[in-house]
């Protein structure tokens, strides 16, 4: 503090402003500490402050000042720094009167009533939404006078809503022992609740506030949701009841982040001069964070500005009153669709179990909604395709011309001749057959001829992410002979509950690499899906040598159901592998013959092809 003083004397000299004589008492600064030192209420932040007491005593210059309340505004600025804190305040006040706090009048019933009514505003909004809003938080002895009244004209017209908004957005005051009466009404009366820790500092004492296990009239049902809307002047004893309140996981906080006020400030008399200090002697310590507002307010958990609070917390019940019904659906969905049905009913099972436990009770957007589903969907299944989607409608057939559609070829397919007459062909998802039938030709005869005449053939499905898997047998069939047709998986659809055996063609386009020429498949963590089929089916018939890491372990392309008309849609695996004769690759990928790091994969190939090839020579 005394380094402030120092700051302001020496602007005050370059000023040219001259103060002879001083106009204040020399003990002022002292006395100022002293207050400070005595009643705020974090004493761990005066640390050092007796120094600057003692060294501010010594350098009375700034006492010359003959305007008390300038002095005010540079005492204030070093007190403020010093402390670290902008609520202490000192002030130049010679004709100050002390504010005493008017007592309530005894107003018969229907004028006191009336001024309750004018107080607090309440409503009951579309959806039987409850709003109340209180602009003063009322403390012990007015509740207990009024508190009847207040049950009568407000309360009972607010319990039998379903949901409720508390508007604190223009509370700026209020009485410390209101706290525990508010929060109460929105607790269970059993067990008590500690609620709030308040440190007097004065005092030296820690007064624990605990809800209330008895009260005038009836509890606000801890199952219906509870909102508080806040905004910048949202200060004092209103943002303790938010703070309590949300940390209590009782009520979502919605607006601005509150003021930083204090829960309890005094103005203390400095000496027998006509300066006074404003500064917060207590200070509030929520016990279950250990955190507390004051300075730094009360974050909301939906920040929005104030004046769109209201229709943001209106938003986000309806929300909610829509999700028992968007689980239920998505669970019966993927019961009755899941490819795996005895997965598919347990995963519903446990869904439903977590919308029971209020899992789901915290949501406050359709895309918090969406994602909360997805990573428990998929925590749940183990299945990474099992999810939440959009519902993108596919893009309309493109009509290229021959000349495009072998410029696309050499985009999405890349095909190379080694050493030792070693193909390489790479392509990064699969196609549909139906979509792929009509340019078979030009990718024979612009990729395909160019590896087939070779002796041994890499295929690298390291960067393969899958894509449809009706043209799996197709592809397949290019490496078995045409003599006689083999069976490559049989597909179970759950949705129809039909099987479908995937058979090598007799016909195709351009010429057969055959089953004699050696054959490695390349892969990695990332291929997935139609890919893990394809390396599947030709490990299973022994007919290729994989080589680098295990697949992802995805499933068969995904269906994309509705979920009910919410807007919201699921991604669900309805077709598996025949499981027969033990796991496939859903869920497990796909384990190499030679493990190896993706990069290494290729080189590995090679070597192995070359000592093969350079042999038989």
């Amino acid at each position: 503090m005394a380094n402030i003083l120092f700051l302001a004397i020496s602007l005050l000299i370059l000023g040219d402003v001259a103060f002879l004589h001083a106009s204040f008492p020399p003990s002022l600064i002292e006395d100022i500490a002293k207050i400070v030192m005595d009643n705020y209420c974090s004493p761990e932040k005066l640390v050092g402050m007796k120094e600057d007491i003692a060294a501010a005593t010594n350098n009375t210059e700034v006492l010359n000042i003959p305007d008390g309340e300038l002095l005010a505004n540079i005492l204030t600025s070093g007190v403020q720094t010093t402390v670290s804190d902008p609520r202490l305040q000192v002030s130049y006040e010679p004709n100050y009167v002390p504010v005493v706090r008017p007592e309530l009048p005894p107003l018969p019933p229907e004028q006191l009533a009336a001024v309750l009514q004018t107080s607090i505003k309440l409503d009951v909004l579309d959806g039987n939404i409850g709003y109340l809003r209180i602009d003063h938080i009322l403390g012990e002895e007015v509740a207990e006078k009024v508190g009847p009244l207040l049950v009568d004209l407000v309360w009972n017209k607010i319990l039998p809503t379903s949901a409720l908004i508390f508007d604190l957005r223009y509370t700026g005051s209020g009485d410390l022992s209101g706290i525990p009466y508010i929060v109460s009404y929105f607790t269970q009366a059993e067990p008590v609740i500690h609620i709030d820790s308040i440190y007097d500092r004065p005092s030296n004492t820690t007064t624990k506030l605990l809800s209330m296990s008895t009260l005038l009239g009836e509890r606000y049902s801890i199952n219906k949701p509870l909102f508080i809307l806040t905004s910048k002047n949202t200060n004092g004893i209103a943002e303790d009841v938010a703070f309590c309140l949300k940390n209590l996981k009782r009520a979502t906080v919605v607006g601005e982040k509150t003021a930083g006020g204090s829960v309890k400030v005094d103005k203390l008399k400095v000496g027998n001069t006509d300066f006074y200090i404003t500064l917060p002697t207590a200070k509030s310590i929520n016990p279950i964070t250990g955190l507390t507002w004051e300075l730094t307010g009360v974050t909301p958990d939906v920040e929005v500005d104030a004046e769109d609070a209201l229709a943001t917390a209106i938003a986000i019940i309806n929300l909610r009153a829509q999700v028992p019904a968007i689980i239920e659906e998505s669970a019966s969905l993927i019961a009755n669709n899941y490819a795996f049905e005895s997965v598919g009913a347990d995963v519903a099972e446990k869904l439903r179990d977590l919308l029971a436990k209020g899992e789901f009770s915290t949501i406050n957007d359709k895309d918090g909604l969406e994602t909360k589903l997805s990573a428990d969907l998929q925590t749940l299944s183990g299945d990474k395709s099992l999810k939440t989607t959009s519902n993108t409608p596919a893009l309309p057939p493109v009509d290229y011309s021959p000349e495009m559609y072998i410029e696309l070829i050499k985009i999405s397919f890349h095909s190379d001749v080694f050493e030792n007459n070693t193909g390489y062909l790479r392509f990064d998802m699969f196609g549909d057959f139906e979509e792929v039938k009509p340019i078979a030709q030009i990718i024979v005869e612009h990729v395909w001829n160019k590896v087939l005449n070779t002796d041994a053939m890499i295929i690298d499905l390291r960067n393969n992410v899958g894509g449809p898997t009706t043209a799996i047998a197709g592809f397949c069939s290019y490496f078995f002979d045409g003599d006689k047709q083999i069976l490559l998986d049989k597909l179970y659809d759950r949705p129809s509950g039909t099987t479908t055996e995937l058979l090598t063609l007799s016909e195709l386009t351009g010429v057969r690499y055959g089953s004699k020429k050696s054959l490695i498949i390349l892969t990695s963590k990332v291929t997935a899906g139609a890919a893990e089929e394809f390396v599947y089916i030709m490990k299973k018939q022994g007919r290729a040598m994989i080589i680098g890491e295990t697949t992802a372990g995805a499933s068969h392309p995904p269906k994309v159901f509705p979920v009910g008309e919410s807007n919201i849609f699921l991604s669900i695996p309805t077709v598996h592998s025949d499981a027969s004769a033990g796991p496939t690759w859903e869920g497990v990928g796909v384990k190499p013959h030679i493990p190896a790091a993706a990069e290494a994969a290729l080189e590995v190939a090679k070597g192995i092809l070359n000592k093969h090839l350079e042999g038989q020579q």
